[in-house]
């Protein structure tokens, strides 16, 4: 494929959006977040400048997340969402004399009335052709995981919307698991945490935070504090606490249980003789929930399996999608079907 391909890899994801182009690679990487004015209907900011307005806008501004545990949720919101960060990459120098082919991923419990809204979403947003792949394969083949052979390959992506557990083998998913427990749960769990054990309100960003500085899926030997800042629930006053990576264990281990006990039903259903290859070649473990601080060994103490974390899991996914960009034989092989006659 020619290095200036006007093709576009989209990994289309609840708390971000990351866009490939085959001649630069990753060359947007914003949250999935919009902020509307309400009285006129536009769009006043997309990705970062509108996550930074959460919380902090008046009534006739809403900052809205477009899409709901993967899925659309508010189709015209990610349809311009979607445009400005094509429009983004054609800024960036990236001339789009036509239409973009675009490749851009779903959930694995996607419907097809979802990937549907999915597709036409991209064709109103300037696309000439869409292809649309789970976010599981395009991540092994990010990885460059061996999915073309008879083997087990487990991969476990935890986005912020979906958490999806996968065992593929020849170009195929065999086995799979989905659960709506992931990032943005892990956030409102220790929102509530604060909320119950501190009676302290606070937002889901800084509970973002918070996970991100000192969040941890197993105990921790030294104790680490950061500051939380937010809402007395009885004075309604401002109040600053200092919260311990214990506490933060606490808030989250409901969440990491539930991400385990999906790999473990993942695991039930999945033939012996693949079984065999992942006990073996073990799980890899991509997304963003790969990144709190070790959920790898959590996941191995429990299911006895070898686990690794993705070198670079907050990409793994549209990084497949620019592997897959270059080996159109490769998308035809994964991609799911057209649905374009989906009514």
């Amino acid at each position: 494929m020619s290095k200036f391909s006007r093709d576009v890899g989209i990994d289309l994801g609840t708390a971000n959006t990351l866009v490939y182009t085959p001649e630069k690679g990753i060359v947007v990487q914003e949250p999935s977040v919009v902020a509307v004015n309400n009285k006129t209907g536009q769009i006043l900011a997309v990705g970062n400048e509108a996550k930074y307005m959460l919380g902090k806008t008046p009534p006739h501004i809403t900052v809205t997340r477009p899409l709901t545990h993967g899925i659309i949720s508010d189709y015209e919101v990610t349809e311009k969402m979607l445009k400005y960060f094509i429009d983004k990459v054609h800024d960036d120098g990236h001339s789009f004399m036509t239409r973009p082919r675009i490749v851009i991923c779903v959930p694995l419990d996607v419907t097809e009335v979802e990937a549907k809204a999915v597709e036409d979403a991209s064709i109103a947003a300037g696309a000439r052709e869409v292809h649309i792949v789970q976010e599981p394969m395009a991540a092994a083949v990010g990885v460059r995981m061996p999915i073309q052979d008879p083997i087990g390959n487990m991969i476990v992506d935890i986005g912020g919307g979906n958490t999806d557990v996968a065992i593929i083998s020849l170009h195929g998913i065999v086995a799979w698991k989905s659960s709506q427990i992931a990032g943005d749960e892990m956030n409102k769990s220790i929102v509530q945490y604060a909320r119950e054990v501190f009676n302290l309100f606070i937002g889901e960003s800084y509970a973002e935070q918070i996970k991100k500085k000192i969040g941890s899926a197993i105990p921790m030997n030294e104790r680490t504090e950061f500051p939380m800042r937010g809402r007395d629930v009885l004075t309604g006053l401002p109040r600053e606490i200092m919260i311990t990576n214990e506490h933060v264990y606490e808030a989250l281990e409901r969440s990491v249980q539930t991400i385990i006990d999906l790999i473990k039903s993942t695991l039930e259903i999945t033939p012996p003789e693949l079984t065999a290859d992942i006990h073996e070649r073990g799980m890899l473990i991509t997304g963003g929930g790969a990144l709190l601080y070790g959920i790898d060994i959590a996941i191995s103490e429990v299911v006895g399996i070898p686990v690794r974390v993705s070198g670079d899991p907050l990409t793994d996914v549209v990084r497949g999608t620019g592997i897959l960009l270059d080996n159109l034989e490769l998308l035809k092989e994964v991609e799911l079907p057209s649905t374009r006659n989906v009514k």
